[in-house]
C-alpha cells in the first residue's frame, strides 16, 4: 500500500509539472499584456506585472481597429466551420453507407486533397475567386476554407460512420421512418463527439489562417485578425504591452470554444480508442 501511494504521488507530481509547463505560455501572455516595455524587457520579463497596465487593452481597442478584425474573423471562421461540417456530414454519410465504385473513387479522390500543399493551389485559387467575382469579400475566404478543410473532415467522419451498425438504419426504416428522420434522429446524435472535435479543429484553423487571407483580402475593413495583428506589430512596435493585449484578445475565442467542447473531445477520443 505504501509503495502504491508513493507511486501515485510521483505520477501526480509529474502531471502537475506537465500542466504547469503547458499552461505557463498562456499565463505569461496574460502577464505580458499588463506590462510596460521596461518590465517586459528589463526588470520583470517572466513574473507577474508589478503595476498592471490595464490601459494596454483600452489602447488596443481605441488606437487599433481590433474589433473590426475580430468581427471579420468571427464571421469567416463560424461560417466556414458551419458549411464545412454540414457538407462533410452529408457527403461522408453517402460514401460510407453506399459502397459502389463511384463512392469509393470519390472517397479516394477527396482524400488525395490532404497531400496537396496549399502553395500549389494559391495561384489557381486567386484566379477562381476573381472569376467568381468574390474578390475582397468574406466569401473569398469562406469558400476556400470550406474546400481545404474538406479532406480532413471526411477522413475523421468516415471512420465513425463505418463503425455505426447498419442495423440502426434498418430498424428505423422498418418502423416507417424516412431517410431524413432516420439520419437526424438516430445517426446524427451518435456523431456528437466527433462533430465537437471538428468544430474545435476547424474553427481554430480558420481563425489562425494567414497565407490565403493575405493574398485574397486587401481591403482594410475586411481583414481578419491575423492580418490585423501583422500590421499591429509594425504600427505599435515601440509599445509591446498593447501587442500582448491584442494577442490575448485574439486567443480568447479558441480557448473558450475548447473549454466548452472539451468533454465531447475526451468522449470522442475514448470511443475511438475502444473501437480501435
Amino acid at each position: 500500500m505504501k509503495k502504491w501511494s508513493v507511486s501515485r504521488v510521483i505520477v501526480f507530481m509529474i502531471m502537475v509539472l506537465f500542466g504547469i509547463i503547458c499552461l505557463y505560455p498562456f499565463i505569461w501572455m496574460g502577464f505580458y499584456s499588463l506590462k510596460n516595455n521596461e518590465e517586459i524587457f528589463v526588470t520583470n520579463p517572466f513574473g507577474p506585472p508589478l503595476k498592471p497596465q490595464w490601459s494596454n487593452y483600452a489602447e488596443t481597442v481605441e488606437q487599433f481597429d481590433i474589433l473590426t478584425y475580430f468581427k471579420n474573423s468571427l464571421i469567416v471562421s463560424i461560417a466556414a466551420m458551419f458549411f464545412g461540417i454540414l457538407f462533410c456530414l452529408m457527403f461522408t454519410y453517402v460514401i460510407a453507407r453506399v459502397r459502389t465504385k463511384t463512392t469509393k473513387f470519390l472517397h479516394v479522390f477527396v482524400m488525395a486533397g490532404m497531400f496537396i500543399p496549399i502553395q500549389a493551389v494559391m495561384t489557381p485559387l486567386v484566379v477562381m475567386v476573381k472569376n467568381l467575382h468574390l474578390s475582397n469579400t468574406r466569401w473569398s475566404l469562406i469558400v476556400p476554407y470550406v474546400a481545404l478543410s474538406f479532406p480532413f473532415a471526411v477522413m475523421v467522419l468516415y471512420g465513425f460512420y463505418r463503425s455505426l451498425p447498419i442495423e440502426l438504419e434498418e430498424s428505423a426504416y422498418m418502423e416507417g421512418a424516412g431517410f431524413f428522420k432516420t439520419y437526424f434522429s438516430i445517426i446524427l446524435p451518435q456523431m456528437k463527439s466527433v462533430v465537437s472535435v471538428l468544430i474545435i479543429y476547424q474553427f481554430m484553423s480558420h481563425w489562425n489562417e494567414f497565407s490565403l487571407a493575405l493574398i485574397l483580402i486587401t481591403k482594410d475593413e475586411l481583414k481578419t485578425l491575423p492580418l490585423g495583428l501583422a500590421g499591429f506589430y509594425g504600427q505599435f512596435s515601440t509599445d509591446w504591452g498593447p501587442v500582448g493585449a491584442a494577442m490575448v484578445l485574439a486567443s480568447l475565442p479558441v480557448i473558450v470554444m475548447y473549454l466548452f467542447f472539451s468533454n465531447q473531445v475526451s468522449d470522442a477520443m475514448a470511443i475511438s480508442g475502444m473501437k480501435n
